[in-house]
């Protein structure tokens, strides 16, 4: 089988920089962090930008949305991490991470992750540590925890299971941790890919954990955890197609396809019962984010992602049907 997927809208007033990430919010807006500084939020049915804020002077790096879409929470390059209120347009914490003067051994930030509930955020670190940060406004950015992964490996990807309960994080090594964040253990450690693994992706059950990496591979794993505490299986299936480093990637609220973006400027989706490439759309350049609408695809259709890559571009793509 096959499905095709058309690109329904573009944005209209682009980034002037590649955009390193984008999301789609539970109020049908897109969000996108670019390596111009900005973070915009753009309207899915116009294309047009409905709110942005000033540019810093850095990169931004990470973007993590809250699954009401209220609060955006992104970090730029240098390790400075701000939450946004997407009803309000108001910056509502920000935190350098980087600052020792306050904290001793304070580490600054590449990848974000907002915690579901909304009272934590996770950032990684190049010394391989999950950092657990208060994400209420009055004490943002107060380190609450420290999660040590026993690899100094630089942290490229953490992203938090749907539940709240578990943080996953990636290494530039091609290691992948899943830590328990009431009991701040190390739960499970996959050692799948043999190059750097820059993108994770939770399914919306939490028992799934697809990782997207340089060696030009998706793997899923099996991340369930039993009344025993024993872990799942691990790797389950390898996901092969992509002919450069895979870049990102994006699991549908159905869970039943996937989505990832390369360095070979393509877009692939994949059906992941059948472990099969299903669809193959070319892009203008590297495609370093891919986000599925939050919103369950309607009887008899694939779904809706969007997209954002070297050329500055939020894209909407929506299934067009499927085909033999």
């Amino acid at each position: 089988m096959s499905l095709a997927f058309v690109n329904a809208l573009e944005c209209k007033e682009p980034h002037s920089d590649e955009i390193w990430a984008v999301a789609w919010t539970a109020n049908n807006t897109a969000v996108s962090a670019s390596a111009d500084g900005t973070v915009k939020q753009w309207d899915s049915t116009s294309g047009q930008v409905s709110m942005s804020r000033p540019p810093h002077n850095l990169a931004i790096v990470s973007l993590s949305v809250s699954p009401d879409g209220k609060f955006a929470l992104y970090n730029g390059l240098d390790g400075t991490t701000w939450l946004w209120d997407l009803q309000a347009d108001t910056v509502v914490g920000r935190h350098e991470s980087y600052d020792r003067s306050t904290v001793q051994g304070a580490e600054p930030s590449w990848s974000v992750s907002l915690n579901p509930n909304g009272t934590t955020y996770a950032g990684t670190s190049s010394s391989g540590n999950v950092n657990i940060y208060s994400a209420n406004p009055d004490s943002f950015g107060t380190r609450q925890a420290v999660l040590t992964s026993g690899r100094s490996r630089h942290g490229m990807d953490c992203v938090h299971s749907p539940d709240g309960t578990r943080v996953a994080l990636s290494n530039e090594a091609g290691q992948v941790f899943i830590f328990d964040l009431e009991s701040q253990a190390l739960t499970s450690t996959y050692s799948s890919h043999a190059m750097c693994v820059r993108s994770l992706a939770w399914s919306s059950d939490g028992q799934l954990l697809l990782t997207a990496s340089d060696d030009k591979r998706l793997i899923l794993h099996d991340v369930r955890s039993t009344p025993s505490g024993k872990p799942g299986s691990g790797a389950v299936a390898t996901l092969t197609g992509h002919s450069s480093w895979v870049l990102s990637t994006s699991i549908s609220p159905d869970g039943r396809l996937a989505a990832s973006g390369s360095a070979d400027k393509t877009i692939k989706v994949w059906d992941l019962s059948a472990r099969a490439a299903v669809s193959t759309l070319q892009e203008s350049g590297e495609v370093w984010s891919v986000a599925w609408s939050p919103k369950p695809p309607a009887p008899g259709t694939a779904g809706a992602f969007i997209t954002g890559g070297q050329d500055g571009h939020v894209r909407w793509w929506r299934s067009a049907g499927t085909g033999a």
